[in-house]
């Protein structure tokens, strides 16, 4: 059973990251030389992008209105991310980084597949706690690169886009389907699943 759990597992994982790699496999530091290498990275990683943009449609699907409602999710996930990123260059060692990552995916798109009401504060400190491990991850890979700030800089610009990319979205779909946002949702955290089984299975 598990043998097969394990196949089903990988086939999610190869499946997704057919047209896109992971983000946090580890960079090569010699390609990550200044903001537009950072800016790109999270786009090259389906782990990142989805989370971003999972966070900014929930983010949109709950606003009682457009304007500062619909950002304490993003905002609260990029300043808790450059949290993070600081910790990991310090070296600061936390331990489950990678599970970690899989299961922000895995809380994300639960979060725009039940919409679940948090405003204000609250979104913030969601979001904020799924972004810790990416920060974290971040750090860890730039931390003997002397060019780690620019590269976060620019990291922390695309991840504002995608972000914006989220709200977008998840504005348009607010009138469209109930199922269309909880397949996306359920996308998102079949995903974070397959690869957190992966990792505690290893």
């Amino acid at each position: 059973m598990r043998t097969s759990l394990k196949a089903i597992a990988a086939l999610i994982v190869t499946a997704a990251a057919s047209g896109s790699a992971l983000a946090h496999t580890g960079l090569d530091t010699h390609q990550h030389m200044g903001f537009m290498s950072g800016f790109l990275h999270p786009f090259t990683g389906l782990d990142h992008m989805a989370v971003m943009v999972a966070i900014g449609l929930w983010s949109a699907l709950i606003a009682q209105k457009f304007g500062r409602e619909m950002l304490w999710g993003p905002l609260g996930f990029v300043n808790v991310l450059l949290v993070g990123a600081a910790l990991g260059l310090e070296g600061v060692s936390i331990p489950a980084v990678e599970p970690m990552i899989a299961a922000s995916l895995m809380g994300a798109g639960l979060l725009v597949l039940t919409k679940l009401p948090l405003r204000g504060p609250g979104a913030a400190l969601l979001a904020g706690m799924f972004a810790l491990s990416h920060g974290l991850a971040h750090g860890y890979e730039l931390a003997d690169n002397v060019h780690a700030f620019p590269v976060l800089a620019g990291m922390v610009t695309a991840t504002l886009l995608l972000h914006t990319m989220g709200l977008a979205i998840g504005w348009s779909l607010r009138g469209a389907n109930v199922w269309v946002p909880r397949l996306l949702g359920g996308a998102v955290a079949a995903l974070g699943s397959a690869l957190l089984f992966l990792q505690l299975t290893n």
